[in-house]
C-alpha cells in the first residue's frame, strides 16, 4: 500500500484523487466530487440531509444515496412546510413505497422534525442560519484517514445535536450530526491529497454564511 493510500487517498480509473471512501461506486464518486464538503445554505437541502441521515441509521450511505431521488419525490422535495402537513394517509403511502426505506419510526420522526424545523425557522430566521452558528473553526491542516477514523464528533456537533434534541428533533445524535456537517460543508474533511479538497475550500471562501 502506498503512502497516499495509507493517508486515505484513492486514485480512480479516471485519474482523479479522491478520499478513500469514494472509490467504490460511480454514485459515490459523483457525490464526493460535487457535493460532499461543499457549503450549503438552502433550508430544504439541509433538512433533506438531516432526514436522510436519520434514515441511514443501520444502513450504508450508498444505499440511501441510490434511493435519494425516490425520497425526494416521496417527501415533496423535503420542503419542511410540505412534510409538516403529512398525516396518517401520507405515512401509509410512504410505508407502501418500495423506493424508500420503509421504517415507520424514521418516517414519523422526519415528519415530526419538519414541524420542529418550522418552529426553529420561526424563531431563528432559517434552518441554515441556525446550523451554521455551530460550524467549527476551519482546520489548520487537512486530516488524514487515520485522524478521521480516530476522531469523535467535534464539540460543535455535540452541541448542535443537544440543541436539536432539546427542540424535540429525533434520530439525530452527535455522530449523525457530524456526518451532516461534513456533507453540508460546515467542515472540510476531504483528506490531504484529495483533488476535491481545494475546490471545497474555494467554495467555502466564496460562501456567504447565512
Amino acid at each position: 500500500m502506498s503512502k497516499r493510500e495509507r493517508d486515505g487517498v484513492r486514485i480512480g480509473a479516471d485519474g482523479v484523487a479522491r478520499c478513500w471512501w469514494a472509490g467504490s461506486s460511480p454514485d459515490y464518486c459523483a457525490y464526493h466530487d460535487t457535493e460532499w464538503g461543499f457549503p450549503v445554505s438552502d433550508d430544504a437541502r439541509l433538512f433533506e440531509k438531516l432526514s436522510l441521515e436519520a434514515f441511514q441509521a443501520g444502513l450504508s450511505w450508498l444505499t440511501v444515496l441510490r434511493k435519494r431521488d425516490a425520497f425526494r419525490r416521496a417527501f415533496r422535495g423535503f420542503e419542511p412546510a410540505a412534510v409538516a402537513r403529512f398525516g396518517e394517509r401520507e405515512v401509509a403511502a410512504l410505508l407502501a413505497d418500495p423506493g424508500i426505506v420503509r421504517h415507520r419510526g424514521k418516517i414519523e420522526a422526519v415528519i415530526g422534525n419538519a414541524r420542529r424545523a418550522l418552529e426553529l425557522i420561526e424563531t431563528e430566521g432559517s434552518l441554515a442560519a441556525h446550523v451554521w452558528r455551530f460550524a467549527p473553526p476551519a482546520r489548520s491542516a487537512a486530516p488524514s484517514r487515520a485522524q478521521l477514523a480516530a476522531q469523535t464528533p467535534v464539540p460543535e456537533a455535540r452541541a448542535l445535536a443537544r440543541d436539536l434534541r432539546a427542540r424535540g428533533w429525533r434520530f439525530l445524535g452527535p455522530t449523525t450530526v457530524y456526518a451532516f456537517m461534513q456533507a453540508m460543508g460546515l467542515v472540510n474533511d476531504h483528506v490531504e491529497g484529495c483533488d476535491a479538497r481545494a475546490a471545497a475550500a474555494r467554495a467555502r471562501r466564496r460562501f456567504a454564511r447565512p
